[in-house]
């Protein structure tokens, strides 16, 4: 799958602009290409100036969360005599996602100098890739790339000969959605379950082993290397002050070309939906999309005009997540499109907790008797209340995850779910 790239965009990134060449894939290719350039010169700056430069270009984590990447590095603590570990997060889950996937099978050597940059910058000799287990053939390219950067030095001791010494190590899952919460990965990493744990400690205090640990995402290590070699300057002319740089866009749905787009953060949700995907197959309207992936807000077909930023998404009632817009012709059918995705996390949860174990499966059993036509209009209420008792009060946001698209499609479309019900049902309710 090709990374398309936004025609204005003078200068495009590492990120996409070697996908679908297989040249790219190999140590000799990637050399050939300017590759490990910027882990020599990462090696011969300390790590508060891998550090500083990474913050001054405001990169922010693209796994979801948003948390300045810079910031985060900065947290590790100094000198304290114990093993940092750095683990990249490539338990790529969330439905909808499907980018970094796309790196690791096109660009492996990228995300591995990324991944040993970030363990210069933290002090870590030691760095793990945390792949999800169903990526079969894309980890059989990256442990032959790890392979390949073992055996021409950039990996192991004496990296290129500058006395630096870092190991990494691919760990691949077993296909369990809480693996990609940055707790419950350390703890799968470590041969536990993938069960998340309360903070503190948070995990640059005590993470993998019980040692200070930073966990980013792929997409975020593969930016590193170009902010290194071009510097902080080169990737802030793109995006705005808040939300700076490109950002990799993983649509789906309805749409005449889905895929892989790389597009510099601040432009109109609608150009990517209808100029460079294409708009809807059938040409019907847009009724709805789910801009950040299954676990955000759904926005109607005519809040698209929002920016695609952190803030503008915010802005517009939702979130941008992953940047994976799911896009929903004006035939979906919102309340099972709903109950598929309740399902789904319903399924994933871990069960530690009370309001997400029972919450969510009790949401699912609400949804189909609305679908079956069975629904009465006191279950919507009990939906909102399942909404309010299911935020905030888990160790991990799997339950938020259900109650975001939920309330919004209940704000939205509650006349869908209305119209799920018999006339007699709705009149007694």
């Amino acid at each position: 799958m090709s990374f398309p790239h936004r025609h204005d965009l003078e200068t495009t990134t590492l990120l996409s602009r070697h996908q679908g060449d297989e040249t790219a894939r190999s140590l000799e290719g990637w050399r050939g290409l300017g590759g490990y350039e910027a882990l020599r010169k990462a090696i011969g700056m300390s790590p508060d100036e891998i550090t500083e430069v990474v913050k001054a270009s405001g990169l922010r984590g693209r796994g979801g969360a948003g948390f300045p990447t810079g910031l985060k590095w900065s947290f590790m603590p100094k000198d304290d005599g114990k093993p940092h570990y750095l683990c990249c997060n490539a338990d790529e889950s969330e439905p909808g996602a499907f980018k970094d996937r796309e790196i690791i099978r096109w660009t492996p050597h990228l995300l591995i100098e990324g991944c040993l940059i970030g363990a210069r910058a933290i002090g870590s000799a030691h760095a793990y890739i945390y792949v999800r287990g169903e990526f079969f053939e894309d980890t059989r390219y990256l442990t032959a790339a790890v392979t390949e950067a073992y055996e021409g030095g950039y990996i192991g001791d004496d990296i290129m000969g500058t006395g630096w010494s870092c190991d990494l190590t691919v760990h691949t899952g077993a296909g369990a959605y809480i693996a990609g919460e940055e707790t419950g990965l350390m703890n799968s990493l470590m041969g536990n379950r993938a069960e998340p744990w309360a903070k503190p400690p948070f995990p640059a205090q005590a993470g993998a082993f019980g040692m200070p640990t930073t966990v980013n995402n792929v997409e975020t290590l593969s930016t590193v290397p170009g902010i290194v070699t071009e510097g902080a300057d080169w990737y802030t002319q793109w995006g705005t002050e808040k939300s700076p740089g490109t950002k990799l866009w993983c649509c789906s749905g309805h749409l005449v070309r889905p895929g892989n787009y790389e597009f510099e953060l601040g432009i109109p949700l609608e150009d990517i939906i209808f100029e460079a995907c294409g708009g809807t197959p059938s040409g019907k309207p847009v009724k709805a999309v789910i801009p950040g992936g299954s676990s955000t807000a759904f926005l109607t077909g005519d809040e698209l005009d929002c920016s695609t930023t952190y803030e503008g998404m915010q802005e517009a009632g939702s979130s941008l997540g992953t940047a994976s817009p799911i896009v929903m012709d004006e035939d979906t059918d919102i309340v099972a499109a709903m109950r598929r995705i309740a399902q789904f996390y319903a399924h994933e949860s871990c069960g530690q907790c009370v309001q997400c174990r029972e919450g969510t499966s009790w949401v699912v059993r609400i949804l189909q008797r609305i679908e079956a036509g069975d629904g009465e209009l006191k279950d919507i209420d009990t939906l909102y209340e399942l909404c309010e008792q299911m935020t905030g009060r888990t160790i991990c946001v799997l339950a938020d995850s259900v109650v975001f698209p939920l309330r919004s499609s209940l704000d939205k479309f509650r006349g869908e779910y209305e119209a799920r019900m018999s006339p007699s049902l709705v009149a007694v309710g």
